[in-house]
């Protein structure tokens, strides 16, 4: 299953690290923004970006982590990028991890799940679109809107992590509202979560079916750590939105499993920080990796 490869790759580099590829045409060097006027050669420099910080970081780290609306903002020319961007990781080894958060009713959802789990027949043909490891999806739409995803991976060759205590600020107007049962929305929304998955539990002990937790709420964490046993965790939140590894640390068991822990701004951007300075910006951001390394070992194995 999709999920042990990935437990694997984390297990094999010691390292719970996913790095986020929410590439930004400002976030690249000025040399490779010089002289670029319209969207494809944006779109070009940020593949290229992208390439050389995959090529730094490939060994070091199990996963990357692409967010299409970084892409899409820059039409069609950036979802080529988009889409190259996971073929070229996918080719050096890496699970890819589409953040997307994508949801609909059945026929939509249907859609969505062919576009980067599955495949869309074209003739006598198929085409996959975006081919994804795991997508990242709302799941308050029901049972409905997550069927077809699953459907695409019967066997779980395929992932999805669905939200349910995100990193945003604003996240406890709704997920932290209280039930008549006296338990929070987030802690009703793991547990469809956890059933949603135990079809789909790997040899590592843990579900094809994971939950976006963010690290900016330790508390909800905790809780939910406690209550989805079988539900390995997407962790966004650390570093440039607060959290810290300390925070995170109760998203993980006392063997040490149980998450990935998302960094983008932190490594893309490694090169403008002061203790990267004089770096080119792959060397940076591969340091950053192995730098969050230990800052998140040190933390989870105490």
């Amino acid at each position: 299953m999709i999920i042990d490869t990935l437990i694997k790759g984390i297990q094999e580099k010691d390292n719970p690290t996913v790095v986020g590829l929410d590439t930004s045409f400002d976030y690249l060097p000025e040399e490779m923004r010089a002289g670029v006027a319209d969207s494809k050669g944006a779109a070009e420099a940020i593949f290229a970006f992208n390439k050389k910080l995959i090529d730094a970081v490939a060994d070091v780290v199990p996963a990357v982590k692409v967010q299409i609306a970084y892409y899409e903002m820059y039409g069609v020319e950036g979802l080529r990028a988009f889409a190259q961007t996971l073929q070229y990781a996918k080719a050096q080894g890496l699970i890819v991890i589409t953040d997307a958060k994508r949801n609909d009713i059945g026929a939509t959802a249907e859609c969505y799940a062919k576009a980067f789990l599955g495949e869309t027949p074209v003739g006598g043909s198929s085409l996959r679109a975006f081919d994804s490891d795991f997508l990242t999806v709302n799941g308050y739409l029901g049972s409905d809107g997550i069927k077809p995803f699953l459907s695409k991976a019967p066997n779980g060759e395929k992932g999805i992590f669905v939200l349910v205590k995100t990193s945003n600020r604003s996240s406890g107007e709704l997920q932290d509202m209280k039930l008549e049962n006296g338990k929070t929305v987030y802690e009703y929304m793991g547990a469809l979560v956890e059933e949603w998955g135990s079809a789909l539990v790997g040899e590592c002990g843990y579900s094809c079916v994971g939950a976006v937790v963010g690290a900016t709420h330790p508390a909800q964490a905790e809780i939910l750590r406690r209550e989805m046993p079988h539900t390995f965790f997407l962790i966004p939140g650390y570093g440039a939105q607060g959290g810290t590894a300390n925070d995170l640390k109760v998203c993980f068991k006392a063997d040490g499993t149980g998450g990935i822990v998302n960094s983008s701004r932190g490594i893309l951007c490694a090169y403008r920080q002061d203790r990267y300075k004089g770096m080119p910006f792959d060397a940076a951001a591969r340091q950053a990796c192995l730098d969050m390394k230990a800052d998140l070992n040190a933390a989870i194995k105490g």
